[in-house]
Formats: C-alpha cells, structure tokens, sequence
C-alpha cells in the first residue's frame, strides 16, 4: 500500500497536540505537495527531507507524493516535522516497514546530511506521548531534556539510519534514563539574605512575603538595598515541587531559549529591564511565546524602578495578577500560558529619589512627585499585598559587622518552610492565593483585631481588595509565630506594610 501514516505534535501554547502525517505516493507528474495549515518552515521541509533521503543512500520516489497534515486547521510551524515526514516517504515507498510505525512518535529537525538536530518545546511532547500511551524518539540533544518526564518512554537518535535500523529491527535504540542533574535551585546560597546590613523592617516584610507567597514593593532612596533584598528571595523559599518544576521546565521548553536541564527545580527569578514592551512582558508573537510573567511561573517576577515601566506594559498584570495565567489571542493563534509569579518591585519616592530622605535635599516638586507616583495606577497598587520603605542606613551601620543568625537564609527558610506547611495543612494553598469566602473561614480575626482594622479602613478610606489583602498578610505573620487567630498585633504589623496608604498626600 502507499499510503503511510506517521504521528507527531504540534506546539500550541505549552501543551503539544498530536498530529498525524499522513503520506500518499500515486502515479502522476512527479513532485510533492504539502496540506494541512503548514507554515513557511514546514514547507520548506520538502527541501531538507529530499536532501537528507539521498544522502543517507535512500531513494526519493519519483512519483506524486501527497502529505497531510491533521488537523488540518490547527497551525503547524517549524522544523519538527522533518523526521516523521521522512519516515512516512520511506514507509510508503516500502523501504522500511509500516506497521512499525504505529507504536512510536517522532519528531525531529534533519539536517542535509541527515543528522538530527534539536527542536524547541520537546518537553509536553513527550508528556503528550505518554499520555497516548506511545513510545518517542527524539534527536539525541533533546533527549536529557525530554526525560524530565519520566514515565515517557524516550528513545534517542543521531541520525536517520539509526532510526530506520530500529524500525527495521537490525539495531535497538536504548531508552534514555535521566541523567545527575545539576541542580542550581533555590537552596544555593551563594545570594545570602544576611548580607544585608540592618533594613531589619525590610528583613521581616520579605520573610512574611515568602512564607505567604505575597507581592511586595520596596520604596525607598536609591542604594538603600531594594534590589539587593529582592535577590535575596529565592534564598529563602521553600523547594518547589516535582510537579511545579515540571510546569517550569514546560514553559521554558517553548520558550525562545529553550529549557537548560542544569536549571531544573532551579526558582525562577525574571528580571526585564524597564524598556521591555508588553509582549515582552505578557508573552505574544507569531506563534505566541511566553512572556516573563509566565517564565517567572512558580517563582518571582522582580521589577526595578516601576514607575519607569510604561503605564500600558504595567497595566497588563493586573489580570494575571488575579487569574493566574494569560491567554493570548491572535487571528489564527490562541495559546493559554500559565502565570503563576510572585510579584517583587522596588521604586524611588521621587523622581530625584530623595523624597522624605533626612540626609539629601528633595530637588522635586509636589507635582513632580504626584506625577511620578502616578505613573503606577491605584488598581495594580492595590494588588500588591505589601508596600514597605527601605530607608537610607547611617555610615555605623553599613561598617559594623554585627550579624544575627536569625537573619541568614538558611534559618529564614526554616522559618518560613514551616509557616508554608501550616498554610498547606489548613487549605491546601499559600494565603496569597485565598478567595474570600475560604479567607472568611480560615482567618479568625479576634475582636480588638476588628475594631483596629475598621478604623483603619475608615481613616483611609481603603478598599474592599486592600481589606482583605491586609487580613491575608496578618494571617501570615500568625503561621510565623504559629498562632491559630489573629491578634491585634499581627493587624498592625500588616497596616506597618501599606506605607503608600499613608502617603496619600504624596502620590
């Protein structure tokens, strides 16, 4: 028979839907001819699996050869289907057997000779054919990559020969085990938090926002330690999961690095710089590519000097903020990416940065520094869980070597290991990502705690969203100490990290 049917996957956001390559040879003008929604990469295909046919001493059919690619209404892009298009020549032409191809996947770029060579986003199409409950092979480079999933079972090649002489049968190619890997995750030390001199008030907001998972944003002069602090958050969060890493390591694979296996269960830690655009940002293209909110999925999204970001970029996290992924849309595309970050930002008071500073002379006006203030809206403020000012450190301070043990990560992750378990036991979840009715239940405010925060809401007239932020971060510093209700004291701890409510005259 001359018709071949070879299955691969697509990439559509982070998930990889199968698709099945189907070949047909029949008499006619000679000549090839490509269906199904490909793109200008998988055209160009034909070119690169005539070439690597020839030179791997196989014979090109001199015949009509259809090939489809199903669905067809679904976007296919790349090189990855060079490989099962290959195959599905070699099978209709009969110069290797068909019905071995019904257990296998492949995918794979071919290069002239016909070495394979790496794809991107190899990572959920292996998870895809596990699911399907089918063998894959992958090109040799992707194959460490590919046995993150671990109960696939990946089969990896150099070249087109081996993958033929296994389909034949005259060779085996061995399943490929995961190898050591190098884990560079958040357990490295090397970014201490007690390199920090003093900030003792920044210390604990950044210890209380890792236990609860919470956004935070550092004001304060500049060389006051802002960033500094913020790179030291991975230091003292707990290890991410097997499953999280995976979600990690997924969306990295599609990304437009490609995901390093050193780097697994490794937090991720996203920093753009104030230039980037919102696709940057929120992820797009054509295809869609993840942006740094989901890059920093499962880990923190750190921007410095946020009000020189456009207001339009910063405008766009307000949903992910709430949802907790992002969908983007085109004309022919829809991907749903996850983006599940921590929120971290650092900002000047002024735009001269020495707003309320006892030791340098604001040069800014009233104005000046509405303005600048302005530039980040009330809605997104009101997301950020914690707003804490990092005031300028005397000369003392910054030359004493006095150190406390209490203020390194490790015991600051001990800490904050036990407080998150608390949180898991209670409801599953970090406090941060509570909905009100499950924050009404698990958070038991005691009666002087109540009075305290209605007045405050009352003087400052806050909202409903900052009301209920405030009860999550005070419930936060009660895992810390490991208190069932919440007291007073835990309250105005939470209001002593919404500085920019009491600055209301400022901004």
């Amino acid at each position: 028979m001359s018709l071949a049917i070879v299955y691969s996957r697509a990439s559509s956001g982070i998930t990889a839907p199968l698709v099945t390559v189907e070949v047909h040879l029949s008499n006619g003008m000679a000549g090839l001819n490509m269906v199904g929604l490909p793109e200008a990469a998988v055209k160009e295909s034909k070119d690169r699996v005539r070439s690597a046919l020839m030179n791997a001493n196989f014979e090109f059919p001199a015949r009509r050869i259809t090939i489809n690619l199903a669905p067809a209404d679904l976007p296919k892009e790349g090189g990855r289907f060079d490989l099962p298009i290959a195959l599905g020549i070699l099978a209709a032409s009969r110069q290797i057997p068909q019905q071995a191809l019904a257990d296998y996947e492949f995918i794979g770029e071919l290069a002239l000779s016909g070495e394979l060579r790496p794809i991107r986003g190899v990572l959920p199409v292996a998870l895809g054919a596990y699911q399907s409950g089918r063998r894959l092979i992958v090109p040799y480079l992707n194959a460490q990559e590919a046995t993150l999933a671990k109960q696939a079972t990946v089969l990896s090649a150099r070249h087109l020969l081996d993958v033929c002489a296994h389909l034949k049968g005259e060779q085996t190619l061995s399943a490929c085990l995961p190898d050591a890997l190098n884990k560079e995750n958040g357990s490295s030390l090397s970014a201490d938090l007690a390199d920090v001199k003093g900030q003792q008030h920044a210390k604990r907001a950044l210890e209380i926002a890792a236990a609860g998972r919470h956004s935070l944003l550092f004001i304060g002069p500049p060389g006051t330690g802002k960033t500094m602090l913020a790179s030291r958050l991975p230091g003292i969060l707990p290890e991410i999961s097997d499953e999280e890493a995976l979600q990690v390591a997924a969306v990295a694979s599609v990304s437009s690095d490609g995901f390093n296996p050193r780097h697994w269960k490794r937090i991720p830690f996203r920093s753009p710089h104030h230039s980037s655009s919102s696709v940057a940002l929120v992820g797009g293209g054509r295809p869609p590519r993840p942006g740094e909110i989901s890059l920093a999925h499962h880990g923190i999204l750190f921007l410095d000097e946020l009000p020189e970001f456009s207001r339009h970029v910063l405008e766009c996290l307000r949903e992910p903020l709430e949802s907790g992924c992002i969908t983007i849309s085109r004309a022919a595309y829809q991907a749903v990416f996850p983006a599940q970050f921590q929120f971290i930002a650092a900002m000047n008071p002024c735009p001269c940065g020495y707003a309320g500073d006892s030791t340098e002379h604001c040069q800014c006006t009233k104005e000046q520094i509405r303005r600048y203030m302005g530039r980040v809206s009330g809605p997104l403020l009101d997301r950020i869980d914690m707003q804490v000012e990092v005031a300028k450190l005397p000369a003392a301070v910054l030359a004493g070597s006095e150190n406390y043990a209490s203020d390194n990560s490790l015991a600051v992750r001990a800490r904050v290991s036990g407080a998150r378990a608390l949180q898991f036991k209670r409801q599953g979840k970090c406090n941060a990502t509570l909905t009100v009715p499950e924050l009404d239940y698990h958070s038991a405010l005691q009666e002087e705690a109540k009075h305290l925060l209605h007045q405050v809401m009352t003087k400052f007239m806050l909202s409903a969203r900052v009301y209920h932020r405030i009860i999550k971060v005070a419930r936060t510093a009660a895992d810390l100490e490991g208190s069932v209700s919440i007291t007073v004291q835990h309250i105005s701890e939470a209001l002593r990290y919404r500085c920019l409510d009491r600055m209301k005259i400022i901004i």
